[in-house]
């Protein structure tokens, strides 16, 4: 399951947006440090091609794909130094797949700003400089812990010296490990000693419902004006009117939502920027009435992918039974796709593709 950590200063709007996308209750006040715990709620992705498969198969289950969110506390300057309650959380982040960086962008003298002044540049980089000052603390415990071992077998473990210390350096320099733009194994191994600062992040721009319709570039470009954030990956969305939709029946959301002239939700294109930031696709499944959907980083071959599924899938793996969503949905059905000869076989060298419909056969 896909799984983001929320984070962000104190009442720039985690709270109010992880309860619009779980339809949770975490605590939402005035005040920093509201959140004293960390909430994790479990979030079906939009999907409206798994809702016109739903109409056209009409399953007995239907299982969305899923995504969790885990909201902490508020970090401040000086976190890393045990100020406030956001350092104390950070553990329960560091095996999230992505971070969704909450900054605001609002102006609200009704509710306490700790840095002062709304300014979302400088708020963005008090974040990732308590970020690289607690990965700057791990990787140190980390390189202590390894350093017996390398100085045993030197040349055996030279490589994994030179990584580890090549990351201290970049740390201790100031750079975000993401930046470096590490491949699969290097985020595998960033994950596993908890490293924050080497995952993906996208910036969620809080703003006011007013400015959400007038100023959303004015806020998204002083975003972009972060040192510390270069080219980052934006969504402006309002949590507060989101929470608002949220509570709204499916006719009357549709009806605000075409008043607001909001063609989709900022939950939706939340949703779908973290899949983009992780290079996740979709692809379906239907056995015994259950039609399911899954997600998966793409060029998964055909076998992983049945893992998810199911582990004894992935070892039992034969081939795959594949048609896409668009040739189901044109041909009305299974039974009309066999006689079209759509559905076609593949072997364990097949990487699925976003919108696959897929069978899998396995001992």
């Amino acid at each position: 399951m896909l799984s983001v950590g929320i984070i962000g200063l104190p009442n720039v709007g985690k709270s109010s947006l992880f309860n619009a996308l779980t339809s949770g209750s975490a605590a939402v006040s005035n005040y920093p440090f509201t959140t004293i715990e960390a909430n994790v709620g479990v979030v079906a992705v939009p999907d409206s091609r798994l809702a016109a498969l739903e109409r056209l198969l009409n399953p007995s289950e239907v299982h969305p794909a899923l995504i969790q969110f885990t909201d902490i506390a508020g970090l401040v300057r000086g976190a890393s130094r045990g100020e406030g309650l956001g350092n104390q959380f950070l553990g329960n982040i560091r095996g999230v797949d992505a971070l969704a960086h909450v900054v605001r962008c609002f102006v609200d003298t009704r509710v306490a700003h700790v840095p002062g002044e709304v300014d979302p540049a400088r708020d963005v980089d008090i974040v990732e400089t308590e970020l690289l000052l607690a990965d700057l603390e791990v990787l140190d415990r980390a390189i202590e812990k390894r350093r017996r071992t390398w100085k045993t077998s030197p040349r055996q473990f030279a490589s994994e010296e030179a990584r580890l210390s090549g990351y201290r350096e970049k740390l201790a320099a100031g750079v975000p490990l993401r930046t470096l733009d590490p491949d699969e194994e290097s985020q595998r191994e960033l994950k596993g000693l908890g490293i924050l600062t080497g995952k993906p992040v996208l910036y969620v721009a809080n703003l006011s419902e007013e400015d959400l319709q007038e100023k959303a570039g004015v806020w998204e470009g002083r975003i972009r004006q972060s040192r510390l954030a270069p080219s980052p990956l934006v969504v402006t969305l309002s949590a507060r009117l989101e929470w608002e939709i949220l509570e709204l029946q499916a006719e009357e959301r549709r009806e605000f939502m075409e008043a607001l002239g909001l063609a989709e939700s900022g939950l939706n294109r939340l949703v779908r920027s973290a899949y983009e930031l992780l290079g996740l696709l979709t692809f379906y499944t239907i056995a015994h009435n259950k039609l399911s959907a899954w997600a998966v980083k793409a060029g998964t071959p055909a076998p992983a992918a049945a893992g998810k599924v199911h582990s004894d899938m992935e070892k039992g793996f034969v081939r795959a039974q594949v048609a896409t969503f668009e040739q189901l949905r044109e041909q009305g059905g299974f039974p009309a796709l066999h006689r079209a000869g759509l559905l076609r076989t593949e072997g364990r060298e097949y990487r699925i593709q976003d919108g696959d419909v897929v069978e899998f056969l396995f001992h």
